[in-house]
């Protein structure tokens, strides 16, 4: 139920404010319930993984102060139009084409044996997910209004169900198999930042939020996803290390 209660929140988070700034700040998920489960389920987290949890917090504040302040899409009308876009069709085809690479012939190769492959499929697939997502609440608004759009909107929002669906779907599917293969932790911090970085990558050719972003901007975002990213890093893998801030106080023991 909490889970479902999040992805509708995540859903409308999509249809109120930019790309941009969502798809950084769902890491926030990982330092609280790492502090959460310190607290209710008793697990150990070090030094490592609290400064992971107030770098997380800090680079998200950057991100909140830096982010574009307005939508560039916000009618059903300009959404179509983003969607025929040249730059944005040739961007998914090329997608597509990476994905099918990887997905028939690389994945049963080197699938198990290399991280990076299971991860660039379901990151690519955030390429569909995401702008899936916030095209859904944009044609949403506009399939209960009485007007010549209306009917338009509805076809478009069935088809970007149907593709979010399918994404989705297949992201599991590939999201089991790296679980199966490798440790979680860090298959979950590569997951994310890699992620992130196609998902705005994508978001950035559609919806065009970075044209809106000055210099001081751009470079604050960028400060702020690294710091998050690298707070992320040190809370999933390196959360098994037995140290804390107890061992600084210990001398050095040197032997002859």
């Amino acid at each position: 139920l909490t889970v479902a209660l999040g992805q509708i929140g995540n859903f409308l988070a999509y249809t109120a404010v930019p790309t941009v700034l969502v798809t950084p700040l769902g890491a926030l998920g990982v330092p609280f319930g790492s502090i959460l489960a310190s607290y209710l389920l008793k697990e150990k987290l070090n030094i490592l993984g609290k400064l992971g949890c107030l770098l997380s917090c800090a680079g998200s504040v950057d991100l909140i102060i830096h982010s574009p302040k307005s939508e560039s899409v916000t009618t059903q009308a300009e959404l179509e139009e983003k969607l025929t876009n040249p730059v944005f069709v040739g961007y998914l085809c090329v997608v597509l084409l990476m994905l099918l690479l990887l997905i028939f012939w690389i994945a049963p190769a080197h699938g198990p044996t290399n991280i990076m492959v299971y991860i660039s499929i379901c990151s690519l697939l955030g390429s569909f997910t995401v702008p899936s997502t916030k095209g859904i609440g944009l044609a949403a608004q506009d399939i209960f209004h009485n007007n010549p759009s209306s009917q338009r909107a509805l076809y478009l929002c069935l088809v970007l169900l149907a593709v979010l669906g399918c994404s989705i779907i297949i992201q599991f599917r590939y999201i089991n198999k790296a679980l199966e293969c490798f440790d979680s932790s860090v298959f979950g911090a590569i997951y994310y930042v890699v992620f992130t970085t196609l998902v705005l990558l994508a978001s950035a050719i559609l919806f065009r939020e970075w044209s809106n972003v000055g210099v001081v901007d751009f470079l604050g975002m960028a400060c702020g996803f690294t710091t998050v990213s690298i707070g992320i890093v040190l809370i999933q893998v390196f959360k098994e290390f037995n140290f804390n801030i107890g061992d600084l106080n210990k001398p050095n023991m040197k032997t002859d």
